[in-house]
């Protein structure tokens, strides 16, 4: 009696790598939003797993971008418009160049204790800082963020901060959870920067 058999040929390494391709998605956060220039269009462009979740959280600022970015672009002290943060030194770099790390302690209250984080870019003349969270004590686990600064096209003293960011979703969490507690602290930190870049303490 002929019997039939299904013999499944091994995947290659290349065919394992073409699935995992097909499974990243390539999203542009900011696509669809009004008077965004293309350079802001492409820094907010990420490159997604299935695992994770995303979002992007829109500041308007009455400030001058160049006052904005003079506080953002302190690597070396979140501290200045991050409430969330009680100190930070750096632990590696200049604070200045791609590859600094910076070590940051936040306050208590939060589910986190401490949080190591590296400098992806740090663009003067576009205004666009990106940093990495490549270890710590938290559950932002692969956590990217891309912060770009522009000037309003109609008002040159109104500016517009744009965050955006890709984490992994923890076990036990849903993307809506992770993203809603993150947006909440992205949020709360444009907030303070907007207050902070309108009204600069007096020397």
């Amino acid at each position: 009696m002929p019997t039939s058999l299904q013999f499944q040929r091994p995947s290659t390494a290349a065919e394992s790598a073409n699935h995992h391709h097909k499974q990243l998605q390539k999203m542009s956060l900011t696509r669809g939003m009004a008077d965004v220039p293309e350079h802001v269009e492409l820094s907010h462009t990420h490159v997604v797993e299935p695992s994770q979740c995303f979002s992007v959280v829109v500041q308007d600022v009455d400030a001058p971008a160049s006052a904005v970015w003079s506080i953002l672009s302190r690597f070396e002290h979140p501290q200045a418009y991050k409430h969330f943060v009680r100190s930070c030194h750096v632990a590696a770099g200049d604070g200045r160049e791609v590859g600094s790390v910076r070590e940051v302690r936040v306050v208590s209250g939060l589910p986190a204790a401490f949080s190591l984080e590296r400098l992806e870019i740090m663009d003067d003349d576009r205004h666009v800082m990106s940093f990495s969270v490549v270890g710590g004590d938290h559950r932002l686990q692969n956590y990217r963020s891309v912060t770009t600064v522009h000037e309003s096209s109609d008002n040159n003293k109104k500016t517009r901060v744009v965050e955006s960011y890709v984490v992994d979703v923890p076990a036990g969490n849903d993307k809506d959870e992770t993203c809603s507690f993150a947006d909440t602290i992205v949020r709360c930190n444009l907030q303070s920067l907007a207050k902070l870049a309108e009204n600069p303490p007096r020397i």
